[in-house]
């Protein structure tokens, strides 16, 4: 196992501060664009990636992303493909923790046995399966064994007896929904958020990243000052959707990310 995710979140903490986490959603703006896009997101200060493996029914994504997953889809990306750009990715970067989020069905279909040994090989760090609730865990018990964490999501609505549950299963980070719904909405609700943080950290110390809604480095300040790290999606996934070709789409990236890590700075200055 590689740690990657731990030494991240390790270097952070020793520096005071707090974590960037970018969510692109795999093959899209173009099937060239996704790792010139992931190196341009690192370039621009991401300390982790999360890649969104297209799905045809993405059910906790907003029309963003759906979109997104669909152009993707049309274009032929699938965990083929993902797993390919991570092991190109690795070539230059070998640093930076990446974690596939996405949905149970493309990697059971895959196979799980197969899934585990190419993600490994390929520089997977961390599995984030929207569908794949703590209780049916052991479904995937061959990426963990492969030293692939699981990524677990803590929602409002999550219940002391599951987050209890979470807490003794979780690796790398927990990922906290900041609100019940779906990706891309505004609700950001930044004492509600530190609230949840703090029972989700009691009796452990595994970092919490917060997405859901944050849309721009004032978003990401006001979470920042509750989370170890903050997860920006649509609206970097929306921004990249305008981009007509590799370089624009990398443009869009760099130009999207950097004052988002700059304001993050800021905290620990």
């Amino acid at each position: 196992m590689s740690g990657r995710i731990e030494q991240r979140f390790a270097e952070l903490s020793k520096s005071r501060r707090k974590g960037l986490i970018p969510f692109i959603t795999a093959g899209d703006p173009g099937m060239q664009s996704t790792v010139p896009v992931m190196h341009a997101l690192v370039a621009a200060g991401a300390d982790l990636i999360e890649l969104g493996v297209p799905y045809s029914d993405p059910v906790a994504d907003g029309p963003t992303i759906q979109h997104s997953s669909e152009r993707a889809i049309a274009r032929g990306a699938g965990v083929t493909q993902v797993l390919e750009w991570v092991s190109e990715f690795r070539q230059r970067d070998t640093a930076t923790p990446v974690v596939l989020m996405g949905y149970l069905n493309p990697i059971e279909i895959f196979g799980y046995a197969k899934f585990a040994r190419i993600a490994q090989e390929a520089g997977v760090d961390g599995v984030l399966i929207v569908d794949l609730p703590v209780e049916e865990s052991a479904s995937i018990s061959l990426l963990r064994d492969a030293g692939i964490h699981q990524i677990f999501l803590v929602a409002p609505t999550t219940t002391e007896r599951r987050l209890a549950a979470i807490r003794t299963q979780a690796q790398g980070f927990v990922y906290y929904v900041s609100f019940a719904g779906i990706t891309g909405a505004d609700r950001l609700d930044p004492d509600a958020v530190g609230k949840r943080v703090e029972e989700i950290k009691q009796g452990g110390d595994i970092p919490v990243a917060v997405g859901f809604g944050v849309r721009d480095a004032a978003g990401a300040v006001r979470i920042a000052e509750h989370a170890d790290a903050v997860v920006i999606g649509s609206a970097l996934v929306a921004k990249l959707a305008e981009a007509a070709d590799t370089e624009a789409a990398v443009a869009a990236a760099s130009g999207f990310l950097g004052p988002i890590r700059s304001a993050l700075d800021g905290l620990s200055a």
